[in-house]
């Protein structure tokens, strides 16, 4: 498992080859993002903000199987060349899965795609976000979750 996800983020790091530098698609965008795969489907408020052409924060404050997932992403963004408006993205960060009796500490790794409607404000995400699960008495590595994401765009 460590070696396919070690291929995964190099591969997605050479994809900065050949692509061309534009404006970064958005500022902040805010809506609803959904974490979904294995287990229980995670639903709530998102948010993503650029500090610069590359670089972004995302926030989810997510519930759902009768807990609440609060996570954060640093993600490093770049733009397709020849598709205006969709970006590849590779980060991670932290999380924490509130439940009755207790709580999981997670980190996730992501890769995905984030895409903004030329002339809408509107855009979309779609990422594989594994977890790397750390709980009482032991942890759990969970390949199988995806996020997804719909973004109304603040310029």
């Amino acid at each position: 498992m460590k070696k396919l996800l070690f291929t995964l983020i190099a591969g997605a790091a050479l994809l900065t080859t050949g692509l061309n530098a534009q404006a970064q698609a958005y500022k902040t965008g805010a809506g609803l993002g959904i974490d979904f795969g294995n287990g229980a489907t995670m639903v709530g408020p998102s948010i993503k903000h650029f500090f610069n052409q590359n670089s972004a924060i995302e926030g989810d404050v997510l519930f759902g199987g009768s807990s609440t997932l609060i996570q954060a992403f640093y993600q490093y963004n770049a733009p397709i060349k020849g598709a205006p408006g969709l970006q590849w993205y590779l980060g991670g960060g932290p999380g924490i899965n509130l439940y009755d009796g207790g709580s999981t500490f997670m980190i996730r790794p992501m890769v995905g795609l984030d895409y903004r409607i030329s002339g809408a404000p509107i855009g979309f995400n779609f990422d594989w976000r594994p977890a790397l699960q750390f709980y009482d008495g032991g942890n759990d590595f969970e390949a199988g979750r995806f996020g997804l994401g719909i973004k109304y765009i603040f310029k």
